[in-house]
């Protein structure tokens, strides 16, 4: 049985110079298609040295089916490899950001947006064809400021598919239990949408390494609820870069063991977090 996405891996984790160029012009043009002049959400795709993965990302967003206005718009965080020009042959607006960062990235892209709705889009990351659609969908609800879905890896040599499987069901289920008090901690920048007029008024954080997504939907908070989208058709595939090389197993202790210690703190609500001292930017001497 085929999956959505199999035809997107025929090129995710090549060079840019291995795409067809078939693969590319189609891809151009029918993002073209979907670009309105007055978008309701905008799709903001980052990318930091992504020639390898940019492309197939690029490919899916130009097939999705979603009856709202979009714009399609890209943030290339000064990258060394071919990122940017993959952007200018999508024919996609994009814009660069020569500050290194997600949070940096992420700020770029909340400047420039027109729509009402920001979607982050990580580009090693690709989403089904509805995706957009039913998060808008959702995010559109009185009281929604935000909306944050799940997510799956790809089944590789090294992770088979039961194995994810098992993972991804412990880690839904922790990230569903959560959500009620702790929605912050549920949210995963690849799969994050919200209120951009909000999202202005709080702004990214840039110095910090990591959580800066997390640190966005806490600060959201305030003006409405975090909704948490078991939908499968919301369900994005991503790599393995916030796993690493450990195995499915190692990274489940791994997960455990952080998770495990206070456990109870996910039952009580929070609207301070202190940074630690290792994911604090260091200033340039």
């Amino acid at each position: 049985m085929s999956n959505w996405y199999d035809k997107y891996l025929s090129i995710y984790g090549k060079p840019f110079s291995e795409v067809p160029q078939q693969v590319i012009d189609e891809t151009r043009e029918r993002l073209a298609a979907l670009q309105s002049e007055h978008p309701v959400a905008s799709i903001v795709v980052i990318g930091y040295n992504e020639e390898t993965h940019l492309q197939a990302c690029l490919w899916a967003i130009s097939e999705i089916r979603c009856k709202y206005p979009v714009e399609i718009i890209g943030v290339d965080n000064d990258s060394k490899d071919r990122t940017a020009e993959i952007y200018r042959q999508s024919g996609i607006p994009y814009y660069t950001e020569y500050q290194h960062s997600c949070g940096y990235a992420r700020r770029c892209g909340l400047q420039h947006a027109r729509g009402k709705y920001y979607f982050d889009v990580d580009s090693d990351t690709l989403y089904p064809p509805q995706y957009y659609e039913l998060m808008l969908e959702q995010l559109m609800k009185p009281g929604v400021v935000a909306v944050s879905a799940t997510w799956s890896y790809f089944p590789d040599a090294n992770h088979s598919k039961f194995g994810l499987k098992m993972f991804e069901m412990c880690r839904d289920l922790f990230l569903w239990i959560q959500h009620f008090k702790r929605p912050e901690l549920s949210v995963r920048g690849l799969v994050f949408a919200y209120d951009a007029d909000y999202g202005r008024q709080e702004e990214y954080r840039v110095d910090i390494i990591r959580g800066e997504d997390g640190s966005m939907a806490l600060s959201l908070k305030k003006y409405g609820r975090i909704k948490f989208v078991r939908d499968r058709r919301c369900r994005a595939i991503t790599g393995y870069g916030t796993v690493g090389n450990q195995s499915m197993w190692q990274s489940f202790v791994h997960h455990v063991k952080i998770q495990s210690k206070g456990l109870s703190r996910i039952f009580f609500k929070k609207e301070h977090y202190e940074d630690s001292d290792d994911n604090l930017v260091k200033p340039k001497s």
